[in-house]
This record gives C-alpha cells, structure tokens and sequence, in this order.
C-alpha cells in the first residue's frame, strides 16, 4: 500500500520528493492516470493542469486524463500511478461508486500501484466523508444518503486546515471549534491537513 495524502498535490518540493521515493521505477516508464472527477472543470481545472504540468517535470512521459463518470474505469487498472484531483467530494464519492472505480482501486491498492489523495480525493481514500457534510453541506446537491468512502485508510483527513477563508461559518467559529465539535458528535478522530502538510501511508 503506497498512499499520499494531500491538499494541494505536488504543493511543495517536499512532497515532490516524498512522491518520487515511492516509485520503485524511472518515471519516464511509468503510466499516470489523473482523475478529473471531482471537478465540473474536468481535466480543464486549473489544479489538473498543474498537476500534469509537475508530472511532466518530475519526468513522466505517459499521463491520461480519466473521468470515472464518463470514462471506463478499467483503465485505471493500467495504472502504476492515480492521482485523485480535488472538488466536490459528493460528487466524487457518487461516480466513484456508480461506476466501480471504487473496487477497482481497493485492488490496485495491493498491486504497488501509487494513489495521491489531493483535497476531496484525500478524503474519499479515508472511512467515510461525513466531515464534509458536517463543513459544508450545501456542495452535496445529490442527497448523499451512504457517506462510506473507499476505507483504503482508518484515517479521516480534514485538508486545508489552514484556510479559514474556504470554510467561513456564520457563528464565526474556527475550523477547529467545528471539529471537536464534529469529533464529539462521531466519537472519531480528524487528521488535520494544512496546504503544505502530506501524510504517508505505506504498508
């Protein structure tokens, strides 16, 4: 299992380094997939393209842009490294299932295939993505019913810790106010992500 959880992907040469030490080959033989779907920009979103754009830098040569809502999911199968662009995590979770992606990577997960989690895609790797909801469910216009995620890790990440900005609260409490708070109710426990953190989990 080669997992990198982040909220902004490639956001810092430290992570570039920790992504280019799980590769066990050059990079110009391996095949990148990025998934586009969390974002109704697809692979037009500004976060898709850079991240291309760092692959490319980093060396790789082979790199496709997959949507699962639309494309075959098998083709990730093809994979040696998935990237799983941010956005709407609803939306993201949704497609993911509906079209079997979900198992897909729970399989590949055992293959030594490298998975980046970036923002919404960090979250869906994770049990469920029930913080979401609780931060902001106005983005979750499908009527999300089951919030079980994809359990390739235990742990519940909540990205962009840092930014206050893109959670603003009407009662005017903090993003960590609002995650005791979330944490009280679930009796769990959220990994805070800044912009510039990673997590790894290699097993």
């Amino acid at each position: 299992m080669k997992l990198l959880l982040t909220s902004n992907g490639f956001y810092t040469d430290a992570i570039k380094k920790q992504f280019l030490k799980l590769l066990n080959s050059a990079t110009n033989e391996l095949d990148v997939a990025i998934i586009t779907t969390a974002s109704p920009q697809k692979e037009n979103n500004r976060f898709a393209q850079k991240a291309k754009e760092d692959f490319k830098e980093m060396g790789f040569h082979k790199i496709d842009f997959i949507d699962v809502e639309f494309d075959n999911p098998e083709s990730l199968k093809h994979k040696d490294v998935i990237y799983i662009n941010g956005g709407n995590p609803f939306n993201l979770l949704f497609y993911t299932k509906r079209n079997g992606a979900d198992t897909i990577l729970q399989q590949l997960i055992t293959k030594n295939v490298v998975i980046v989690g970036v923002s919404a895609g960090a979250v869906l790797l994770g049990p469920n993505i029930k913080v979401v909801h609780f931060f902001t469910p106005q983005m979750d216009a499908l009527k999300t019913k089951d919030f079980s995620a994809l359990g390739l890790t235990d742990k519940l990440v909540f990205p962009h810790y840092d930014r206050e900005d893109l959670f603003q609260d009407s009662s005017s409490k903090t993003i960590e106010a609002r995650l005791k708070e979330f944490e009280s109710l679930e009796k769990c426990n959220i990994t805070r992500l800044k912009d510039d953190e990673y997590i790894l989990i290699e097993k």
